[in-house]
């Protein structure tokens, strides 16, 4: 017999079709967009030479696997990145709290953290390069430099935007300051930590392709640059649609960590 009553099975219902709606929407954007660009590649409304097309791209796609080029590429990429987001991620997380623990370390480096934030870091691709060496580490270190800052300034801005009363309370009773920030800072602020995920992800790919652009012999960022240099629009474009693939399967990682978070 079910639990369940009749108006929880109406909203459970309306629940699922409504992401059955979603789901159809977003696939039919994106066949309609394959269709619409194969269409005009065909009709000569585009040049193909400049914009390739959707059969030119799969194309591209099949030979780079034969060459068993592609997921060597692709796993490159893969690891720079999930590497670069853990490193930032767990950085990020450790000065945000030493910060949220030490309010005169927050005030002086705080500032700093901005402009840090702020320096464009494309300019600063020649002095990595030479710091860290033209080898992978230089394309980690261009990720953290990218994402780790954001990491700390989200995470402690979280951090000191939690509840006030509530810290108090716990004072009150004589608790200590891990004991806030175990039971209190840490779960107050789930949302918003898996929030500097979805963040913290996106930027530590960017950072990646940014990377293998200046120094990389493998990568889909080194793919993107060679294609440019030779001019080969549909292996640039290849390697774009292969991007976006991988930035979306990354997301839906952090999703189910939401996900399971949420059930905990």
């Amino acid at each position: 017999m079910s639990t369940y009553s009749l108006e929880h099975k109406e909203f459970l219902k309306k629940r699922k079709r409504n992401r059955l709606l979603v789901m159809t929407c977003q696939i039919l954007i994106i066949v309609i967009f394959l269709i619409f660009w194969e269409f005009a590649s065909r009709c000569g409304m585009i040049n193909t030479f400049l914009s390739s097309s959707p059969t030119k791209v799969f194309q591209t796609f099949l030979s780079l696997a034969k060459q068993n080029q592609l997921w060597s590429h692709v796993g490159i990429t893969v690891y720079e990145t999930l590497l670069s987001f853990i490193l930032a991620s767990v950085i990020g997380f450790l000065i945000a709290t030493i910060l949220w623990w030490n309010k005169t370390i927050a005030k002086i480096i705080d500032p700093y953290l901005t402009v840090l934030n702020s320096l464009p870091k494309v300019a600063l691709g020649p002095l990595i390069i030479i710091w860290v060496g033209a080898n992978m580490n230089s394309i980690i270190f261009m990720a953290l430099m990218i994402s780790t800052f954001i990491t700390i300034i989200n995470i402690y801005q979280g951090f000191i935007s939690t509840d006030h009363y509530l810290i108090t309370l716990l004072r009150s009773f004589n608790a200590k300051k891990y004991q806030i920030f175990l039971k209190l800072i840490v779960p107050s602020n789930k949302n918003n930590l898996i929030n500097c995920l979805k963040v913290n992800i996106s930027m530590s790919l960017i950072g990646v392709i940014m990377g293998e652009l200046l120094v990389s012999k493998k990568g889909l960022g080194y793919l993107i640059m060679y294609g440019s240099q030779v001019f080969n629009i549909n292996l640039v474009i290849t390697s774009v649609v292969l991007l976006g693939i991988v930035s979306y399967f990354m997301y839906e990682i952090i999703i189910f960590i939401e996900k399971k978070a949420d059930r905990n």
